[in-house]
């Protein structure tokens, strides 16, 4: 499934992978995995079911960027700590 071509399929990707802060391979990957578990595997089916996993995303209302960008942030007894001598 992963030949698929269709511009507004990956247009739904990317903005599910914007929102969600995850890869555009990562989102397909999602996309592609939720309509295998409802047995629908067309294209017109992967478009439906990339709108409703973004719209679903959208209704929890979670910003997954701020979210990520606070785990990344460095705590104060970490801030001068050195991978290499």
């Amino acid at each position: 499934m992963s030949g698929i071509s269709d511009r507004s399929f990956s247009i739904a990707c990317g903005r599910l992978a914007s929102h969600l802060g995850i890869s555009l391979a990562a989102a397909r990957r999602k996309v592609e995995i939720r309509a295998a578990q409802q047995n629908n595997r067309d294209p017109a089916a992967l478009l439906a079911t990339a709108e409703a996993l973004l719209a679903d995303a959208i209704a929890e209302g979670g910003d997954n960027g701020a979210l990520l960008t606070n785990q990344l942030e460095a705590v104060d007894r970490d801030n001068n700590f050195m991978v290499e001598d």
